[in-house]
């Protein structure tokens, strides 16, 4: 553990920290204009921060609502003290943009980030390539910065470039790679056109992969071409979080296929009904709504994020010791990604978990298809790949994958299949959800 004094505390001890927090923050929203109006709309003002109850009565942060205020919303701080700017995607608007001040940049970004790497097992002095996109895009700075505060050896090659990532990865024996975990399968799959064997001649021994979450079928077989030991850690966060810094998958919740909270102390989260927007039971699917309660420059205030998740049935059990802050699976999908089809609610994530079963169907590279941007569709199409190296005929994939979709779900799609390479390659995030004319 990175900070045991924090770590260990139990749920008590962070429920306390969290108030304290909430109350220094509610004091510094108080004096910015854009956050009492925000406050107002429920009859509050962010002082009220400071009562136990407050937050629950506490407006909901909505893209919209950052939308109005471009370009810098809920601005905190003055602009001469924003060191570096961060933004949003923009995958469904104007990108957002998100100020850091020196504090939030070089000192509390750096140990957040770092204890999710403790505890994902990477070390001190550990060679890391660094895969994350630069730029806006907090990815590739918050593992810098992480990575910079644990002493590693970094090596920030961002993605793209794969032919030569593949070959240095054997070269410089990086033991950590930080990237989409569909960039780390294709580099195995380059690394073997190059004669390289990643199981072999690769020595990783932790991945820390983001930018999607991907199913424990696609883990398993991505362990399974890496070196002996090799752990594929899921991490999450949100450019409004301030970074991959909410959860990690760690070797006590690798084998449930979980993720541990472990920054409750500086991001308050709460997991809710995304229809009631009241918090769910153990063992229930919620939406992650989170509030910073230390970031300085650009602070949100029950942010809803759109990822749903499963609280775990055990959020507070943890062999590690850590009992305090809890455990979720895996992110399931966004609310707003979730497809109905013929009455049938799938998420894009429930796709992929059959694909990665269907030997001969290349794993990295799919996608969905609707016939138009709305929620309840007419058609619905699997795009996938065959492997060349399987040899399975067209024929027989899309019949696999039709009859487990339909096994699945009760219901049948279009599945066609196409040669390796023809579908989109995602270095970062995928885009899994297409819309395209009917045909």
């Amino acid at each position: 553990m990175l900070n045991p004094e924090v770590e260990l505390l139990d749920r008590d001890g962070i429920l306390k920290l969290q108030q304290e927090r909430l109350a220094k923050l509610g004091a510094r929203l108080q004096k910015n204009e854009q956050w009492c109006e925000h406050f107002a709309k429920a009859g509050l003002k962010p002082s009220d921060l400071a009562a136990p109850d407050a937050l629950q009565h506490v407006p909901f942060l909505e893209k919209s609502d950052l939308h109005k205020c471009y370009p810098y919303p809920y601005l905190t701080v003055p602009l001469v003290d924003v060191e570096r700017f961060v933004a949003t995607s923009g995958t469904t608007g104007m990108p957002v943009m998100f100020g850091l001040t020196k504090n939030d940049l070089n000192n509390l970004l750096p140990s957040q980030t770092a204890r999710l790497l403790t505890a994902a097992g990477v070390r001190p002095g550990s060679r890391a390539y660094q895969g994350y996109g630069y730029g806006l895009w907090i990815g590739g700075l918050a593992l810098d910065q992480g990575f910079k505060e644990m002493g590693c050896v970094n090596f920030p090659l961002g993605p793209g470039r794969g032919e030569l990532a593949a070959r240095w990865m054997h070269d410089h024996a990086y033991e950590v790679a930080s990237m989409s975990p569909l960039w780390l399968m294709s580099l195995v799959q380059l690394a073997r056109s190059q004669g390289i064997d990643p199981k072999t001649d690769w020595k990783l021994k932790v991945g820390v992969l983001g930018g999607q979450s991907v199913s424990a079928e696609f883990r398993n077989q991505l362990e399974a071409q890496l070196p002996d030991g090799f752990m594929a850690h899921n991490i999450y966060g949100t450019t409004e979080a301030g970074g991959p810094i909410l959860a990690v998958s760690t070797p006590y919740t690798h084998g449930d296929d979980e993720l541990h909270l472990l920054n409750e102390d500086t991001v308050l989260t709460e997991i809710l009904d995304p229809q009631t927007l009241k918090p769910v039971s153990e063992g229930e699917v919620g939406e992650i709504v989170i509030t910073t309660l230390s970031k300085e420059a650009s602070p949100v205030v029950r942010w809803r994020t759109r990822d749903l998740v499963r609280l775990s049935p055990r959020p507070y059990d943890c062999p590690s010791g850590r009992r305090g802050m809890r455990k979720i699976g895996r992110i399931i999908g966004r609310s707003d990604d979730m497809i109905k089809f013929k009455g049938v609610i799938v998420f894009p994530s429930q796709i992929e978990d059959i694909i990665a079963g269907v030997n001969g169907v290349v794993k990295e590279a799919w996608q969905i298809y609707i016939d138009k941007e709305c929620m309840t569709i007419g058609t619905l199409t699997v795009a996938i790949e065959a492997s060349a190296q399987a040899g399975v005929p067209f024929e027989q994939l899309i019949t696999q994958v039709s009859r487990e979709i339909n096994a699945r779900f009760g219901m049948k799609v279009n599945v066609e299949c196409h040669h390796e390479g023809t579908l989109p390659r995602y270095e970062s995030k995928a885009v899994r959800v297409l819309h395209r004319p009917e045909s």
